[in-house]
């Protein structure tokens, strides 16, 4: 069975689907794709490219016989991979870059086998256009926006509450000048994608969690509307002892390289003054993280923190399972008068 759907329909039936299959090579998958789906491609990266040079430069009928070929060849071995985990029968939805021939080739052949294939009409650019069109006109407005000084446990406690969206954790990014310890970012697209499938998913009358970001964390930004929102939501200003605060930072300097830790210190040479980023060098020569840790906060970070005007309520999170029960409880307050001002 084969069934041809757009992409309203595509994403309403995406959780049924047994297997999500990406068609687009590798490359294409790696910048960015529709979440939760698999590289089954039709073309590999170099195949693709000669295939798209032949097309252009050649013959178009040539690209498509060679197309064809090297098709025919990479579903064989992809076959052998997906009957090992799908049984014939299974749900399985398949995409390229715009619907065209890669995605339809493997659709045709896994539908003929017995499998139930549902393919998006327009591929991944018609995904990317509903993304980008949900991104400027979601229809969530009640935002908890936790906000306050580096290491007082805001990700932490956005891991336990819900709903929540941890930006940080979507973009790979603490936001900071050592914000990019965690390693590579997604790309813009894929950082949106993860955003949209997020929302999508909540409630659009619902009290949602997070954290206060600035417009650009790392080589990603949050969308203008998101950000807009936040800036409109219920501010939490969290706070936190500094032992607390070093302790949670540490977790994520005991990796820091000699490299990035210099490359840090050019950035923010800056901001901070000299005699504490000579404190701070010292520190790290010594091995001493957590006086690396405890002098960042108190000369850098503290001193770069824009405390918004407003804050409309104030937690100290010492405690942090009395700092989710507060927030927990907050959050059903704000719930049943929403829906008592909606009773009749």
């Amino acid at each position: 069975m084969l069934s041809e759907l757009e992409v309203d329909d595509f994403i309403a039936q995406k959780s049924t689907f047994d297997l999500l299959i990406d068609a687009r090579s590798p490359k294409e998958f790696y910048e960015s794709h529709i979440p939760n789906a698999q590289n089954f491609y039709a073309l590999s990266d170099a195949e693709h490219q000669e295939v798209g040079t032949l097309y252009k430069q050649v013959s178009r009928n040539d690209a498509k016989i060679l197309g064809a070929r090297y098709i025919c060849q990479n579903v064989a071995l992809h076959l052998q991979e997906i009957a090992k985990t799908y049984k014939i029968g299974s749900k399985i939805g398949i995409y390229c870059a715009r619907g065209g021939l890669r995605s339809s080739s493997i659709a045709i052949i896994l539908s003929h086998i017995g499998y139930q294939v549902y393919r998006l009409i327009g591929g991944y650019k018609s995904y990317r256009l509903h993304v980008l069109t949900y991104l400027e006109n979601f229809p969530h407005h009640r935002f908890i926006v936790l906000g306050g000084n580096t290491g007082c446990g805001k990700s932490e406690l956005l891991q336990t509450l819900q709903p929540s969206i941890d930006l940080e954790k979507l973009a790979n990014h603490l936001g900071s000048s050592f914000g990019s310890i965690k390693g590579a970012q997604p790309s813009q697209k894929a950082f949106e994608n993860s955003i949209c499938e997020i929302l999508c998913k909540i409630d659009s009358n619902a009290y949602i969690f997070i954290e206060a970001e600035s417009k650009r964390m790392g080589k990603c930004t949050v969308p203008p509307l998101l950000h807009e929102r936040m800036l409109q939501g219920y501010r939490v200003e969290i706070t936190a002892p500094l032992s607390q605060r070093v302790e949670r930072i540490l977790k994520d300097y005991e990796s820091i390289t000699p490299e990035f830790f210099n490359q840090a210190m050019q950035i923010i040479a800056p901001y901070i003054k000299k005699n504490a980023k000579e404190a701070v060098i010292i520190a790290y020569e010594k091995h001493d993280l957590a006086e690396v840790a405890k002098i960042l906060l108190v000369e850098y970070y503290d001193l770069v923190y824009k405390k918004p005007h407003h804050i409309d309520f104030s937690l100290d999170n010492a405690d942090e399972m009395a700092t989710l029960q507060t927030l927990q409880t907050l959050h059903s307050q704000f719930t049943s008068i929403k829906n008592a001002s909606n009773q009749p």
